[in-house]
């Protein structure tokens, strides 16, 4: 899948999986309790224990999906992520040797920012968007104000997205919303309760078509 239409999934969908886990372990069965709920754009963290083996494997058993490798530190590790099947590369800070790498092989890459002087430094280096992170502390509010003198910057709003604001944030200018635990929570993860994480996703789902045209 070529950059623009990676680009254009994530518009669409508005909502990208944040699965963030102790271990690689029901993380598939995870994805597709996401995919039950209308939710197949997911971003697996390098936190999680053998994350670029769980990506090489979920990219090959789950092609329709797009999957991402978040928490992405160094060009490096964005490499192995992309030659795994990432489609998508996700910082949580400004790193522009990850951005340099992801623009030579065509891959989006959102880079973590916060303050407007951090969002801008993430733009001119080549960023595809800014994920503002933690998005919790200002809300939409805060997006909608760096949308005012910076409308030409994408904005990924993570850290406190759920159902009952989601609209509020992509109301505000948001390109798109990454969820983690307030979609795929650490207890329904551990327990397996892939039928609790497909009714969470199905939440936002539900929240996102209500926004009007």
């Amino acid at each position: 899948m070529k950059k623009d239409a990676v680009l254009s999934k994530l518009r669409a969908e508005k909502v990208v999986a944040l699965i963030r886990a102790e271990n690689s372990d029901g993380l598939l069965d995870c994805a597709k309790a996401l995919a039950a709920g209308g939710l197949t754009s997911i971003e697996l963290t390098m936190t999680t224990p053998g994350a670029i083996r769980m990506l090489e494997k979920a990219t090959t058993e789950l092609p329709d999906f797009l999957f991402g490798l978040g928490t992405v530190l160094d060009a490096e590790t964005a490499r192995a992520g992309i030659l795994a099947g990432a489609k998508f590369i996700v910082t949580p800070a400004l790193r522009p040797d990850v951005i340099t790498l992801c623009r030579r092989y065509s891959v989006p890459i959102f880079c973590g920012a916060f303050t407007p002087t951090e969002i801008v430094n993430a733009w001119e280096a080549g960023a595809d968007a800014a994920k503002v992170f933690p998005a919790e502390f200002f809300g939409p509010a805060y997006i909608k104000s760096i949308k005012g003198p910076l409308p030409q910057i994408e904005i990924v709003p993570t850290g406190g997205v759920t159902p009952a604001n989601v609209a509020d944030f992509l109301k505000a200018g948001a390109f798109a919303t990454a969820a983690g635990s307030s979609l795929v929570e650490a207890k329904a993860l551990k327990e397996k309760d892939w039928a609790s994480i497909t009714a969470k996703a199905r939440a936002f789902v539900e929240a996102v078509s209500a926004i009007p045209a």
